[in-house]
């Protein structure tokens, strides 16, 4: 059971939890659980997301589909996850008249590593290598 000490460091950090999501690992629950909680965290991920652009420069929001790539237990007993998202995202422009920019989005698309502590769901992230 995860102290109150652990819960305070999480919420001061900023650190989503994903408790669903741990509580369903190894069942049939786990991977539609993991993907409705990355959903429902929204702009939480678009740092990660700007970090991961490839055709434009600002992202236009969260996750639009999450893709459920791998899934273990580390050595510390977290569970670790590969997924790809699949997002959307626009090149700023100068608002011009003539700006020359598209305004419909792009399609953008990138692989995060995410780590669960099983017992009270904190979760961190990195972009996948």
């Amino acid at each position: 059971m995860a102290g109150i000490g652990q819960e305070r460091e999480a919420e001061q950090t900023g650190q989503p939890r994903l408790p669903a999501a741990a509580a369903a690992w190894g069942g049939e629950a786990f991977e539609p659980t993991l993907r409705d909680e990355l959903h429902s965290l929204g702009d939480a991920l678009m740092p990660l997301l700007q970090a991961g652009l490839g055709a434009g420069g600002i992202v236009t929001g969260g996750p639009e589909q999450v893709m459920i790539l791998s899934s273990r237990l580390d050595e510390e007993g977290r569970i670790v996850v590969r997924v790809g998202v699949f997002y959307r995202s626009l090149i700023a422009g100068c608002s011009c008249a003539d700006d020359p920019a598209p305004v419909e989005p792009l399609e953008e698309y990138c692989e995060l590593e995410l780590a669960i502590h099983r017992v009270d769901g904190r979760t961190s992230f990195r972009p996948s290598t």
